[in-house]
């Protein structure tokens, strides 16, 4: 990572809300890296919790593990303002990375309320304490799905957003929009809004990675458990985009570059002559079809994955990507791993960790080499090859 600051012992307390998820562990590894000491709020809703100790999920255990230090953890949702306000009250926190969010684009579409009353009242909820106990920095987890169908592609910061295509964007863009206004007509607030292209890949330990707690609604997740043999195939969402090979097309960035940039906004935001509200995209600046993307896992993994493709899903768009340029210029972020690196690190943590954190992490609980070839042994006359690109 370029452009942080030295380690100091004086560093601010920042809370991680979602800090047990998949964002939020990678965030936590970093900023505990940088010497940044943290607090963490999550309900778990969307957590493998693992068998707890101390009353914390799996996943803090190995974000402690990995980085030598204690995270203080309370199991509340952020709608409970009094919970949380005694969070406040009892660290010295002075920023705030906000990571808690129902976030799969088709799920949205089958529960809009349930992702409206989560995301957007959520939100609000924190914003009003975080006003009431005087910390008004705030760095949002926010998503390319503000965007919709982009007019331009890659999308820059400077492009209208709003025109959502399902409602997890527009969950994102109202929070936007909420958080835009505040520090507008309340000039003592600071918000930076980072807009993550499709964040994949695990940590390079092998020990920390994204770990679904019932269905993978995201790509890399789905490919992971058909590699492991606990899927039998993949199912694509369209093959008649207007794309190379008819499958949507994404900007997929490694999980430890997007962590890292967080760290490079706390930076930034925590500067006393920073005010006001700003946005950066976080993405590599080009995309790959989904079928791209099962080759560069099928070269990580040794093995072909089976899939079929099916009828487009409610809220999908043909071509999404980033221009990153304005992260690089004002925050000196560049990511640093391509789509075979986020592959190969998806891997190592599915392997490792076949059931994720509800099995022993870093041991894995199979013969990965036997359970595939038993998961595919029904399968082996309906492979479809993978196509050379």
């Amino acid at each position: 990572m370029s452009g942080g600051s030295s380690k100091s012992e004086n560093k601010p307390y920042i809370l991680v809300t979602g800090g047990a998820g998949y964002v939020g562990t990678h965030v936590l590894i970093e900023l505990l890296k940088e010497g940044y000491p943290t607090v963490v709020v999550d309900n778990l809703v969307n957590v493998q919790k693992g068998n707890k100790q101390n009353g914390k999920p799996r996943s803090l255990i190995v974000v402690e593990n990995i980085s030598g230090k204690t995270v203080p953890f309370f199991e509340i949702d952020i709608q409970d303002k009094n919970a949380l306000r005694n969070v406040f009250n009892t660290y010295s926190i002075k920023c705030v990375i906000h990571c808690a969010s129902f976030k799969a684009v088709g799920e949205s579409c089958e529960r809009p309320l349930d992702y409206y009353e989560n995301n957007v009242t959520g939100s609000i909820a924190l914003l009003q304490i975080m006003r009431e106990c005087g910390v008004k920095k705030l760095v949002f987890s926010s998503s390319s799905t503000v965007y919709g169908n982009p007019v331009k592609i890659p999308a820059d910061e400077t492009q209208e957003t709003g025109n959502c295509t399902n409602p997890y964007g527009r969950t994102k863009y109202f929070i936007e929009e909420i958080a835009r206004d505040v520090c507008k007509y309340e000039k003592d607030w600071s918000a930076l809004m980072l807009r993550y292209f499709n964040p994949v890949g695990a940590h390079e330990s092998g020990l920390l990675g994204e770990a679904p707690p019932i269905e993978p609604r995201n790509l890399v997740p789905f490919i992971s458990q058909v590699a492991i043999g606990k899927k039998e195939k993949l199912f694509v969402f369209g093959g008649d985009y207007d794309t190379t090979d008819g499958t949507g097309i994404r900007d997929y960035t490694h999980i430890t570059d997007i962590a890292e940039g967080h760290i490079l906004a706390v930076n930034k935001i925590m500067e006393p002559s920073f005010k006001g509200w700003d946005v950066y995209n976080f993405g590599l600046g080009h995309g790959c079809t989904v079928l791209q993307v099962v080759q560069a896992y099928s070269k990580a993994c040794g093995r072909k994955i089976p899939y079929e493709i099916v009828g487009r899903r409610a809220g999908d768009i043909p071509h999404g990507c980033a221009d990153p340029s304005k992260a690089t210029k004002e925050l000196n972020w560049k990511p640093k791993k391509d789509l075979n690196d986020m592959c190969a690190d998806a891997w190592r943590w599915q392997s490792m960790n076949p059931n994720g954190f509800d099995g022993p992490v870093g041991d894995s609980e199979i013969d990965v080499n036997e359970k595939i070839t038993n998961g595919f042994a029904d399968l082996k006359n309906g492979l479809k090859e993978i196509p050379n690109y």
